[in-house]
Parts: structure tokens; sequence; C-alpha cells
């Protein structure tokens, strides 16, 4: 049997980079899906899904009626969520922190830290439910960063927002570690996501010279592959791995060794 089969996963973020991937393997591996991500309609985004296995409503995560209509449906549809790989999240390009714009940062708490907030605050009672009927455990990841567990030059509001994010993980975990609901926080490096290349985009620099400049206090000093990221998360949402709750996954190519 598939690792997931039968499980009912959420996923925001959905239609790009970690999400849509994440979207694609735990389809692969029997899972139901309840997607999400800005876009009202996600055009082919998982035409190669299963239809009578997953379900796409687009919202804005850092609205709270997004994440509780979110938990509605997969109610609804799948008897309620066993997993939540809760993903959206925007960044913000490098920045003194008194040339940031408010408007941007407030946006970024809003989206990256109360988003986060807004979708436990509504997945643990249906995980509560959902463990009591069905005597299984349940798994929330939530998408935090390497800049989310150290400081993060010129990236100051969005390193606060996902150190946010770690502390809303920590503290979850913690309260629910006894009633079946395990917590953690996934915190990648620089990877080759369209979230990572598009900010290179806007700079005066090649690509090539970009990647080089943000990879250069990586050991390995290359950009993590999606594919790579892609194993913790399965690893941290799999059901056999009961015993983690309350971990930070820094996926960094070393950055944190040294």
């Amino acid at each position: 049997m598939a690792r997931f089969e039968g499980l009912t996963v959420i996923v925001t973020g959905a239609t790009g980079g970690f999400g849509k991937r994440a979207a694609e393997r735990f389809h692969d591996e029997g899972a139901n899906l309840v997607l999400s991500d800005l876009a009202a309609d996600p055009g082919d985004a998982f035409a190669a899904l299963d239809p009578a296995r997953h379900v796409y409503e687009g919202g804005d995560i850092a609205r709270e009626e997004t994440s509780a209509r979110l938990v509605a449906l997969a109610q609804d549809r799948f008897g309620g969520p066993d997993i939540a790989f809760n993903n959206a999240g925007i960044a913000q390009g490098f920045t003194p922190l008194p040339a940031i714009d408010s408007d941007l940062a407030q946006r970024i708490v809003d989206i990256d830290l109360m988003g986060v907030f807004y979708a436990m605050k509504h997945q643990i009672p249906a995980m509560l439910e959902r463990a009591r009927a069905t005597g299984r455990g349940c798994a929330i990841l939530n998408t935090s960063s390497l800049a989310g567990v150290a400081g993060a030059p010129q990236l100051a509001i969005y390193s606060a927002a996902k150190h946010g994010v770690v502390g809303l993980t920590r503290s979850a975990a913690a309260e629910y570690a006894r009633k079946g609901i395990r917590v953690n926080a996934l915190c990648p490096a620089f990877a080759r996501t369209d979230m990572v290349l598009g900010g290179l985009r806007d700079t005066s620099q090649t690509m090539e010279e970009g990647i080089a400049h943000i990879v250069r206090g990586v050991p390995m000093r290359r950009l993590g592959e999606i594919d790579e990221v892609m194993e913790a998360i399965l690893f941290a949402c799999d059901p056999a791995n009961g015993f983690m709750t309350g971990q930070t996954l820094t996926i960094d190519g070393g950055v944190s060794a040294v």
C-alpha cells in the first residue's frame, strides 16, 4: 500500500514550486487532495491528477475564511484532513530594513505568518476530530525557511515572519503532542523555485551571477532542487514517522553546519 493511501492532504501555495510538486507526489502515493492558491482558476496545473481525488479552491491565505473553507472542503469531500502542508508564502527582494516598504512588510506578515496561524487554527480542531474517528495520528508541516532559524541580512521582514512560523510550529507541537497531531517546520535554503529565480530576474545581474551570489555561503555551492526538498516534505508527513514533532527541517546544503 502507498504510504498516503486514502489520507486527505491540504496543500496551500499549490500551483507552483514546492506546493505543486508536493501535490503531485502525495497524489502518486494515494492521497486525496484539497489544493489552494491565490488564483481563482489553476488552469491546467493539476490536469494530470485524478479528478475524483482532488479539489481546488482559490483564495487569499491571508484571509481567515480561506483556511476555514479549505478545512470544510476536506471534511465535505473526503471526511476530514489527515495532513496539512501549509506552504503558501511570498518573499521580499534584498532590501535594507529601513527601505522596506511598510505595506509590503504587512503583506508578508499577513501571508507568511498569519496565513499559517489561520490554517492551524482551523486544521487542528478538524484533525482532533479526525484522529478520534480514525484512530490515526495527523500531521502538519509548515513552510518556514532557513531565514526562520537564523538572521537574514536584507531580508528582515521575511525572516521575522518565518521565525514566527517556527514559533507557531513548536508551540502547537508541544500543545498537541499527546493528542495525535504532529507539527513540524520545513526550513529550506534557496532552491530552484519560481519564487527564487523570479527574484533574481528582477536584478541587474545575470541569472548565473545571481545564483552564484546567493549560494556563496552554501557549502555545496548550489541551489537546492525541488525534488530534493520533496523528500523531506514526504518524510515529515509520513504516518510511519510518528515520533518526530516540533522540529525544524533545515534543507540547506550544509549552511547550518558551519
